[in-house]
């Protein structure tokens, strides 16, 4: 009977450790998937179609929701703000270039974004 409370207590124990780590890693996965992406868009946003624009602002909004999900710190909620803001800035870069017009057209979604973040086009 011991050493099955000794089995059950090590058993809870690594439970709330994997639980612990796990939402560590998801938190941080947040923020290095906006980082990929801003990326993705730095490097081949020039290249994108009205399709692949469509994906991208789709994207962009469910990384936003995601990271939405969690308390960071201010060195962290700094770093997303730059990371958001280069995201931002490739696709008003887009948007002048005349592409993301046709995707959203007038009061779409990625002007939304770009309001909330305070950019002007």
């Amino acid at each position: 009977m011991r050493n099955g409370f000794r089995i059950l207590f090590i058993g809870l124990a690594f439970v709330v450790a994997a639980i612990t780590v796990s939402s560590c890693a998801t938190r941080e996965s947040a923020i290095n998937d906006l980082q990929n992406f801003s990326y993705e868009l730095r490097d081949n946003s020039q290249y994108y179609t009205v399709k692949k624009w469509k994906k991208a602002v789709n994207r962009f909004g469910k990384i936003r929701k995601n990271i939405s999900r969690f308390d960071y710190t201010a060195a962290e909620r700094q770093r997303i703000g730059k990371l958001e803001g280069d995201c931002a800035r490739y696709m008003v870069k887009g948007a002048k270039e005349g592409v993301v017009d046709k995707v959203l057209g007038a009061g779409g979604e990625l002007q939304g974004i770009l309001d909330a973040l305070g950019i002007k086009m």
